[in-house]
């Protein structure tokens, strides 16, 4: 894509009737995908929308991934209710070069696990916990003007073994109030798509008005961006360049 080009990014989530309970409303009153795209859509070079599993083909039609250079993926309860055709045409988009940014629960999703080829499990406690997430590859795009350590005063524990493969890089890593520790920001490429898990966003925690945490999610579209056009992929035959033995 152009240098010039706004970065389009689809907000995608559930919100379902766990998620318009009146605690999870009263931190994100319309909703935490609504959240996301309203401080996305502050930043000049980016412009968000959101769709949801209610919308036509679960909000995953191929006009809205044709139209998505970045997924941002926010799910919690239904991930099997996802329909696998569906869910190949992530997995397809993404390989062939948009950018997909998994968060918080979504370490469960279909296209996560598809994408990554692992289960995706780990560890996890409800205890509005204080979470120290600490930056630790600072060089890295996403890391840019995020400091070493911030506090998230609660946030919902996740905890290692997590059931990912070893990732490009590990960016941030989260100790929280109870001693478990995570692996809470990690970076991936799959083909031409990049991917980036990100462990902070409960649905009963407002962290994703925290200027840290908002600034990550812009770094990672950012980063996630696609490099290349994204297009269908094959495999053509590929004649010699040079001549083959006695041919």
């Amino acid at each position: 894509m152009t240098d010039n080009k706004k970065i389009k990014v689809t907000v995608w989530n559930e919100y379902s009737d766990e998620q318009k309970t009146p605690e999870v409303k009263l931190a994100y009153p319309d909703g935490l995908h609504t959240a996301i795209a309203d401080f996305l859509n502050r930043d000049s070079e980016i412009t968000a929308v959101v769709s949801l599993i209610g919308d036509p083909e679960q909000g995953l039609t191929e006009q809205v991934l044709n139209n998505t250079d970045v997924l941002i993926w926010w799910a919690h309860c239904h991930h099997n209710a996802i329909q696998d055709h569906l869910v190949q045409r992530v997995v397809n988009r993404v390989q062939q070069g948009m950018g997909a940014i998994f968060l918080h629960s979504a370490h469960l999703a279909k296209p996560f696990k598809n994408l990554l080829g692992t289960s995706g499990c780990l560890g996890w406690r409800e205890a509005k916990e204080k979470s120290h997430v600490w930056t630790v590859t600072p060089s890295h795009p996403i890391a840019h003007n995020i400091p070493m350590q911030f506090l998230l005063e609660n946030e919902e524990m996740y905890s290692e073994p997590f059931g990912v493969p070893e990732p490009e890089t590990t960016v941030f890593i989260s100790w929280f109030e109870g001693g478990n520790v995570f692996r809470s920001g990690l970076a991936y490429q799959r083909d031409n798509g990049r991917i980036f898990y990100f462990q902070p966003g409960h649905e009963t925690h407002p962290n994703y008005y925290n200027p840290v945490v908002q600034q990550i999610i812009v770094n990672a579209v950012k980063w996630a961006r696609p490099l290349v056009p994204i297009e269908p992929r094959d495999v053509p035959w590929m004649d010699p360049l040079e001549k083959i033995g006695n041919s």
